[in-house]
């Protein structure tokens, strides 16, 4: 009976870590938790993947091709990460930073929206960075 009940609690913790702990890793991005909702969220969620690779793509086209700029790592990670806004029209916004090829500080800040349906995409914003400190001062 004992090691019954050890097996049992075992279970019981494993099941709850891993369950309970990945939620809490995860960013509290707008688009993400709004694609999860509701009987179609496995098509919102591969779109929101899909949006988020058209937003960098344009992201890399306004700023002379990858040769010269690479977006942050959040648009090549796990939707989780992305940082966007669901703006509830059927499009979403991703606001995100870039740099040279190898280099650590961010140049140029992009502000991208995409049509969740038809994924026409418009770079609302590309500014370089120096100008986006000026303005927040």
């Amino acid at each position: 009976m004992r090691k019954f009940s050890a097996i049992s609690a075992t279970f019981v913790f494993l099941t709850l870590a891993f369950n309970v702990l990945p939620t809490h890793a995860q960013s509290n991005s707008s688009c993400t938790a709004q694609a999860r909702i509701g009987p179609d969220a496995t098509n919102k969620i591969l779109a929101l993947g899909r949006a988020k690779n058209v937003a960098r793509q344009a992201a890399e086209a306004a700023n002379g091709g990858i040769e010269n700029y690479r977006a942050e790592n959040s648009m090549h990670g796990p939707i989780e990460q992305v940082p966007c806004v669901d703006n509830g029209d059927g499009t979403w916004t991703f606001t995100f930073k870039g740099t040279a090829p190898g280099g650590t500080t961010p140049i140029v800040e992009s502000v991208v929206t995409v049509n969740s349906q038809t994924f026409e995409v418009k770079v609302d914003r590309n500014t370089p960075l120096s100008s986006v400190d000026k303005n927040q001062q």
